[in-house]
């Protein structure tokens, strides 16, 4: 068997492996497989749900809502551990293992005789689906700084080809029976499982792996790392402003688009559709080029204020089209994290990328288990008689964390030497 190509990165006194196109391929398809498992269950998981509940909506809606925290609350607890692992075993065996739990875990669901089992094999998926911060590790280990930004906004487009093929192939395979998606996300997680056994290469070389230590791969002790290098807490900061506003869209984006303009599912699903294609084609074209041209620092400014602009559009819109036009701003937001992703990795050692990645996924955890909380309170308060009848404040409130987040980055996101490898 032929050895793995080298090759020197910057920064790094010694060669690392050069993954092949495969490989890369490989990680594209991991992460598009993670979001298109996920958006398989967006049409499907909460009419499963409903089945269970003998049809009683709001005990079903109060399941549903314990299954989003739950999930959140496994990728708060397990992201940092398994970023640990990977900075001490290696990226790829933790790729490989996180895609065959994912797939024998939507076996579990498939076959699911209760809505205890369906729960349970939520929260393994809430665990096994944190291989995309193990991917990113994967990146940060094999890209040369300069590039990094690009290849993160190809992992952005996989997550965005995920989500609009993910719904569509959910909804019409749940036509024929709800159970029958959970069966093809398996099937297609455990082949990429088999396909990335012979082709995915090992990224982090034995030398520059670092000690397991429980203290570093527990949630307070990943967050930690985020203290201790210049400039990461604040950028942090930025992030944990991003995740939350994002989190208005999944939470309130079906009751809005009801309240407001009587949206049925067909109009939902177009414009799914649509806010995945446009953030596909940013991160697949535009990412790379601009920010060769722009620089990761003004890139990152420019995708936050596209992006509050966005959600300025969306909460203001008194029509759906008014609406549908904000989505362009939206995807341009996609410069932003890439940008932020590559500003951080050059902060962190090589020996530390998958706990940093750890630490920014659990992050996300915190978010998405108060984000849906937050906003959903916020447009219930909206819409009452209470208040100025302003549907739209979810949306204002995104708006507003965003720009915070634009100031913040303004103010510390700066240009750095690369760390030390």
């Amino acid at each position: 068997m032929s050895s793995t190509p080298l090759v020197s990165v910057p920064g790094s006194p010694a060669p690392v492996p050069a993954p092949t196109r495969a490989a890369f391929l490989f990680i594209f398809i991991t992460v598009a497989l993670d979001m298109l498992a996920l958006g398989v269950m967006i049409p499907v998981l909460p009419k499963l749900i409903i089945e269970f509940e003998h049809g009683n909506m709001a005990d079903a809606a109060g399941a549903a809502g314990l299954f989003g925290f739950s999930w959140a609350a496994m990728q708060f607890v397990f992201s940092p551990l398994l970023g640990a692992v990977s900075d001490r075993r290696g990226r790829r065996p933790v790729i490989l293992l996180s895609n065959l739990g994912l797939g024998l875990d939507y076996l579990l669901m498939a076959l699911a005789p209760s809505l205890s089992w369906l729960f349970v094999g939520r929260l393994i998926s809430g665990v096994t689906s944190a291989s995309f911060s193990t991917a990113g590790a994967y990146i940060a280990d094999v890209t040369p700084e300069e590039e990094r930004a690009a290849k993160f906004g190809m992992l952005g487009a996989a997550f965005g080809l995920g989500f609009v093929v993910g719904p569509a192939i959910g909804g019409l395979l749940g036509g024929v029976s709800l159970r029958l998606p959970f069966y093809v996300a398996a099937g297609l997680s455990l082949a990429n499982a088999l396909y990335g056994f012979f082709i995915l290469p090992e990224s982090l070389p034995a030398e520059k792996r670092a000690p397991f230590a429980w203290s570093k791969a527990n949630p307070i002790g990943a967050l930690t790392l985020l203290r201790s290098h210049p400039g990461l807490l604040g950028l942090a900061v930025v992030s944990f402003l991003a995740n939350m506003a994002h989190d208005s869209l999944p939470s309130v984006f079906v009751l809005y688009t009801d309240y407001r303009y009587h949206w049925g599912e067909r109009m939902v699903g177009f414009c799914l559709a649509a806010v995945g294609i446009a953030t596909t084609i940013v991160a697949a074209l535009l990412v790379g080029p601009l920010v060769k041209r722009l620089g990761e620092r003004n890139a990152l400014l420019i995708g936050l204020a596209f992006g509050a602009a966005g959600f300025g559009v969306y909460g203001w819109a008194p029509t759906g089209g008014w609406f549908l036009a904000g989505i362009p701003l939206m995807a341009i937001w996609g410069l932003a994290g890439p940008s932020f992703q590559a500003l951080m990795s050059r902060r962190v050692e090589q020996s530390a990328q998958g706990r940093l990645q750890g630490a920014l996924a659990s992050m996300s955890g915190i978010t998405g288990m108060v984000g849906p909380l937050l906003f959903t309170q916020i447009f219930a308060f909206g819409i009452s008689s209470k208040s100025l009848r302003l549907p739209g404040a979810p949306f204002w409130m995104s708006a507003l964390l965003l720009s915070a987040g634009l100031l913040v980055a303004f103010l510390v996101a700066r240009d750095s030497p690369p760390a030390a490898r």
